[in-house]
C-alpha cells in the first residue's frame, strides 16, 4: 500500500474530529484524565501535524486549506478552530496539575499489574513515567509553537487570556518535563562474572571468545565513553568510583520513572515540588527509546527557529542533550560490537538488568542504532545490515509473513510484551508496562532510515517495507462504533488472536505513532530524490545530443515566429533549459525532458527531408 501522508493524514484527523469533538466542543469522554500518557498522544495527533507539516497549519485561520478545514469542521468554522484547541490545551494543562501546582505526569491506566487479583493503587497510579515526560516535551513545544503564531491572529480577548494561561501552564510543564527526565537517567555498573555480567558477555561474544577477551573488547571499545560519563555527568560517590574500574561492566540509559534517591535539579523556573523517586537504577531499552524520541525535539531546526526555550529551560537541554548523545554512542557500540556478526543480529535481544528476551527488545535497540545513524553520517554497511535486520524483525513479528497455528509471536502484538517497573512495589503490588506497538514502531523506524538512506538498492527495499508495514497498520483500523478511523482492532489482520475485553476503546499510543509517521513520511518525500550517477551522466549525454541537434535544426530556413515549427523549437528549447537545470538533483527527470526532446527533434528533421523529397 502506497502511503500517502497528505490523505492519510486527514482521514485521521476526520476520525479525530468525530470521535473528540461533540456539538463543535472537545470531549475527553470516560477515559480523558486518566492518564497523561494517553491525553498527551491523543493532543499530539492534532498538533504534531499542525506544527510540522505547512500544508496542515491550524494557527493562522486566514491559511488553513480547504481540505483540511473540511475533515476538521465538526469542530467549529475557521476562526473557532484554533481556539478549540487552544482550550483542549489549556483543559489538559489544568487536569494534570497536582494539588500543589506542579505539573503531573501520572501513567495512570497505562499502569497494570501480574494478574487480576492484584490491584493497582493510587499512589501507585499517580507515580509519574518517562512516556509521560517525553510526551510532555514534544506537547509542549509543539503548544508553545501554536501559541506563538496563534496570540498574533485572534483579537478575542477571552482566547488571549486562556493563552496567556495556557503559555505559563506549558513553559512550567516543559521545565517539568525536562528535569524529570534527568532525575530518571541512571547508570548500571555490575561485576563480569555477575548474573548481569555473564548476560552481557553472551550477548556481546558473538564470535565466542572467553570471558577476558570480551572484557578486554569491552575496555578499548568504551573507554572514551566511559571517562566522558565520569567527567561530564554528576553521579553517586558509589557509581563513579565502581564506573572508574574497567573491570567494571555499565549500561546507560533511562529508567522508568524518577530513580531513588536521586536529588533534585537545581533550577530558577517555577515546578513545584519534585517527587521522590521510586526506580530501581536499571536503565530500559523501551524508556531509553522513549526519552530519546523527546529530547532531540529540544534542539530540533524549528525549536530553534522559534526561540520556544527560555534561558534555563537551555541549560537543562543541554545537559540532556549530553546524555542523548552518550546514549546513543553506547547502546549503538553495543549493538554494533565486534569485527564480524553484530549483536543487534542475534534476534531477539536479551536484557540483562531485566533477563527478558524479545524482538520487540531487538527493535529498541534498532532503534538507538537509527538515532546514531541519523547523529553521524552513516556508512552503506551500516545501513545495508541496519535493513536487513528490519526485514527480519518484519517476518519474525509475523507483518510480512503468515501466522502459524497456535503461533506464540501473536503475543507481540497483544497483549504485547510485558516490562516489570522495579522499585514500584514499595508502594502496592509490582508494577508491570505493556508494550503492544511492535508495528507502529518498526514503521517508524523503517521510514527514518529510509529517510536517511541515500543508497538507491537500500533506500528502495526501505521504502517496500514500509509499504508492507503500513498496509499491515492500516487494516488495523476500528472499522465501526466508538474510536471508528482510529486505532487498534489487532483482529482485522489476526483473527485467530485472543479475543480479549478491552478497557479503553482507542489506543492512542499507536495511533499517535501512526501520525507522526505520517509527518516522518512527508519529510521523507520533501528531500530530493537520490541521484544516480549512471543516470545523471545518461542524462548529460542526451542533453548534449539535444543541444548539437537542437543547434543544427535552427541553422535550417527560419520558420515564421507565428507558425507552428516555431511554436515547437520555442518548446524544444524550454525543456532543454529545463532539463539542464534538473540534470544533477532529478537525473530521471532530465532524461525523460531530454528523450522527448530528441523525439521532436527527429520529428521536424523527418518533416523536413519528406519535405525535400516531395520537391
Amino acid at each position: 500500500m502506497q502511503i500517502k501522508p497528505r490523505q492519510h493524514l486527514l482521514d485521521i484527523w476526520q476520525a479525530m474530529a468525530r470521535h473528540s469533538f461533540h456539538d463543535g466542543e472537545w470531549v475527553w469522554g470516560e477515559w480523558g484524565g486518566e492518564s497523561s500518557v494517553a491525553d498527551a498522544e491523543r493532543l499530539l495527533c492534532l498538533l504534531y501535524p499542525a506544527t510540522e507539516i505547512p500544508a496542515f497549519r491550524l494557527d493562522d485561520p486566514d491559511t488553513t486549506q480547504e481540505d483540511v478545514y473540511q475533515v476538521m469542521k465538526k469542530a467549529g468554522g475557521r476562526p473557532e478552530l484554533p481556539a478549540k484547541i487552544v482550550a483542549a490545551a489549556a483543559d489538559f494543562m489544568r487536569t494534570h496539575t497536582c494539588d500543589d501546582k506542579s505539573p503531573s505526569f501520572a501513567g495512570g491506566h497505562y499502569f497494570g499489574s501480574k494478574g487480576e487479583a492484584t490491584e493497582v493503587t493510587d499512589r501507585q497510579r499517580a507515580l509519574g513515567v518517562v512516556d509521560s515526560y517525553s510526551m510532555s516535551v514534544t506537547l509542549c513545544l509543539a503548544t508553545l509553537g501554536f501559541l506563538k503564531v496563534y496570540e498574533t491572529r485572534t483579537r478575542r480577548a477571552d482566547v488571549r487570556e486562556t493563552i496567556a494561561e495556557l503559555r505559563a501552564a506549558t513553559s512550567g510543564r516543559l521545565t517539568a518535563a525536562m528535569v524529570s527526565l534527568l532525575r530518571s537517567f541512571t547508570v548500571d555498573v555490575f561485576e563480569a562474572d555477575s548474573d548481569q555480567g555473564r548476560t552481557l558477555i553472551g550477548l556481546l561474544g558473538q564470535d565466542r571468545p572467553s570471558q577476558r577477551q570480551v572484557l578486554e573488547r569491552f575496555q578499548r571499545h568504551f573507554r572514551t565513553l566511559r571517562a566522558a560519563i565520569v567527567d561530564d555527568l554528576v553521579l553517586s560517590a558509589n557509581v563513579e568510583e565502581r564506573l572508574r574500574d574497567e573491570n567494571q561492566f555499565f549500561e546507560c540509559g533511562w529508567a522508568w520513572s524518577i530513580v531513588r534517591d536521586t536529588p533534585e535539579v537545581g533550577t530558577d523556573e517555577l515546578i513545584g515540588s519534585q517527587p521522590a523517586g521510586v526506580a530501581d537504577s536499571v536503565p530500559h531499552l523501551y524508556f531509553t527509546v522513549v526519552a530519546l524520541d523527546g529530547i532531540q525535539d529540544l534542539f530540533s531546526e524549528r525549536t530553534l527557529t522559534l526561540g520556544l526555550l527560555s534561558a534555563e529551560q537551555q541549560k537543562l537541554a543541554e545537559a540532556l542533550r549530553l546524555r542523548w548523545v552518550l546514549t546513543q554512542q553506547f547502546w549503538s557500540g553495543i549493538a554494533r560490537f565486534g569485527a564480524d556478526r553484530w549483536p543487534l543480529e542475534d534476534i531477539p535481544w536479551r536484557t540483562t538488568g531485566q533477563r527478558l528476551e524479545s524482538e520487540y527488545l531487538s527493535l529498541s535497540v534498532a532503534a538507538i542504532l537509527v538515532h546514531d545513524l541519523m547523529r553521524r553520517r552513516a556508512t552503506d554497511d551500516d545501513l545495508t545490515r541496519t535493513v536487513s535486520v528490519m526485514e527480519r524483525l518484519a517476518e519474525r513479528g509475523r507483518i510480512t509473513s503468515r501466522m502459524t497455528i497456535d503461533d506464540p509471536m501473536i503475543r507481540l502484538h497483544d497483549p504485547g510484551v510485558t516490562l516489570p517497573l522495579q522499585g514500584s512495589d514499595q508502594l502496592g503490588p509490582p508494577l508491570q508496562w505493556s508494550m503492544s506497538d511492535f508495528s507502529a514502531q518498526l514503521l517508524k523506524r523503517t521510514i527514518q532510515l529510509c529517510t536517511l538512506s541515500r543508497n538507491l538498492a537500500s533506500h528502495e527495499r526501505l521504502l517496500g517495507l514500509a509499504e508492507d508495514i503500513f498496509d499491515h497498520m492500516w487494516k488495523r483500523r476500528i472499522r465501526d462504533g466508538e474510536g471508528a478511523g482510529l486505532w487498534d482492532n489487532i483482529h482485522a489482520v489476526y483473527p485467530e488472536a485472543e479475543i480479549r475485553k478491552r478497557r479503553v476503546p482507542v489506543s492512542w499510543s499507536i495511533t499517535e505513532r501512526v501520525t507522526e509517521v505520517m509527518v516522518q513520511a512527508h519529510e521523507m518525500y520533501r528531500q530530493p530524490p537520490i541521484r544516480s550517477p549512471e543516470l545523471t551522466e545518461l542524462a548529460r549525454a542526451l542533453i548534449s545530443e539535444s543541444a548539437h541537434l537542437l543547434g543544427n535544426e535552427q541553422m535550417e530556413p527560419a520558420p515564421t515566429d507565428a507558425g507552428r515549427q516555431g511554436m515547437q523549437l520555442r518548446n524544444i528549447e524550454v525543456k532543454l533549459r529545463r532539463a539542464r537545470g534538473l540534470v544533477d538533483e532529478q537525473p530521471g527527470t532530465a532524461y525523460a525532458l531530454a528523450l522527448d526532446v530528441l523525439g521532436q527533434l527527429d520529428s521536424l528533421a523527418r518533416a523536413r527531408e519528406a519535405a525535400y523529397r516531395g520537391v
